[in-house]
């Protein structure tokens, strides 16, 4: 019965087909021509024109935007930790609490470290007072390295006269000799002395930089985000005192896909609005030159005033980026439609009244139409009947005027 059904069904479609597609083959096979009535009815089928609605537009300059999601983050932000060891010694402060530079956040106990600092200061005292002392051997070794050599020279004059035998002349040689040797070693007890002088007053700053470091200070203006250390902890390197985070200015941080980057430029106003409808406004303060590897987008940064500290890090804002601006024409949104390979745009009344499809690229979608580019500076858009044409059809088009 299916095989049936599957015959009826080729068979009628065959003759529909014969009957609408090949009309004029059909009446020949069968004998008959058509008539004058016929064709004179193709003739008119094939002149009428189609009646469409279209609107006479000119394009207008707007303003682009780039628009993204982003939130926002603190501008600056710092862990504290400890570089020494000890016991904490101040009371601690209490997170959301505002701090300026410089303020005490934990403060460690002292221990034995001013003893070192004295005993490293009392080494650099004797080191420097033992300089002196080194300087005046350096002077007097050259004075008997002078002496030396005016008795030397004297013994090799009486010699040559026969008044000085040749062994005083061999000791007054030797006599230089042990004066050089001498004005060596108190340069090098000088050396010496310096070399302690400078290890003194580096044991000195170490000393000193030990006790700065039982301070921990804030690096800047901002608040406390958790408590800091509590009285009587105990401190290591690397422990956590507090972290402190600045939020005047805040930053807006998005990710720009690589088709929008270059519509992007450093110091471009930008908008945002968080989710409790709060509009803020600031400018590009940074745009990455390199993407994420899994993303393929750009960060980009905008800093906001907030002296009031109203907006807080982490919250979700849609941000619009200033953009040079765009020649465009407002459409209704039904006006757009596609052809055969898939391509968005619109129909337009060409020169001769025919119809031809246009491509279009859609800008900013608002509530009073979309926005799109790529369309002449004067074009005529069919917005009704655009479905029922293609390239080429003679149309019959009504004006109407387009909304400013």
């Amino acid at each position: 019965m299916r095989i049936v059904q599957i015959l009826t069904a080729l068979i009628v479609t065959g003759l529909l087909y014969l009957v609408v597609f090949e009309r004029d083959q059909l009446l020949a096979f069968a004998g008959a021509a058509p008539s004058e009535d016929d064709a004179a009815a193709t003739e008119m089928v094939a002149e009428r024109k189609v009646g469409v609605v279209a609107l006479e537009m000119e394009a207008q300059e707007i303003d682009s935007a780039v628009i993204l999601r982003g939130q926002t983050e603190a501008a600056r932000r710092v862990d504290l930790r400890s570089e020494s060891t000890g016991q904490v010694v101040s009371a601690p402060l209490r997170k959301g609490a505002y701090v300026t530079k410089d303020t005490v956040m934990c403060e460690l106990d002292p221990g034995t470290r001013q003893a070192s600092l004295a005993e490293a200061e009392a080494s650099l005292a004797e080191a420097e007072a033992a300089r002196p002392e080194a300087q005046a051997r350096v002077v007097e070794a050259k004075a008997l390295l002078r002496e030396a050599e005016i008795n030397a020279r004297a013994s090799r004059e009486l010699s040559k006269s026969g008044y000085a035998s040749e062994t005083k002349v061999a000791n007054a040689e030797a006599a230089i000799e042990s004066a050089r040797a001498a004005v060596e070693a108190a340069s090098g007890g000088l050396a010496s002395a310096e070399a302690r002088i400078l290890s003194a007053t580096a044991s000195v700053a170490s000393a000193q930089k030990e006790i700065d470091r039982l301070t921990i200070e804030a690096p800047f203006d901002g608040i406390i985000e958790d408590d800091t250390a509590e009285l009587g902890s105990l401190m290591q390197p690397g422990s956590l005192c507090g972290t402190v985070i600045q939020l005047d200015p805040v930053k807006v941080v998005g990710f720009v896909p690589e088709t929008e980057v270059n519509r992007i430029n450093q110091g471009a106003k930008a908008g945002a609005r968080l989710t409790t409808g709060q509009e803020l406004v600031g400018r590009v303060s940074f745009l990455s030159r390199s993407a994420d590897e899994i993303t393929r987008t750009f960060r980009v940064e905008i800093d906001v005033p907030n002296p009031d500290l109203e907006i807080r890090e982490g919250q979700t804002a849609e941000v619009a980026i200033s953009a040079p601006g765009a020649m465009a024409h407002l459409l209704p949104q039904s006006s757009l439609t596609l052809n055969d390979e898939g391509d968005l745009g619109v129909r337009v009344v060409d020169s001769g009244d025919v119809a031809r499809f246009m491509p279009v690229s859609v800008l900013r979608d608002t509530i009073d139409g979309i926005w799109v580019s790529g369309l002449p500076q004067t074009v005529s858009v069919i917005v009704v009947g655009q479905e029922y044409v293609v390239d080429g059809v003679a149309v019959d088009p009504t004006y109407r005027e387009a909304s400013k």
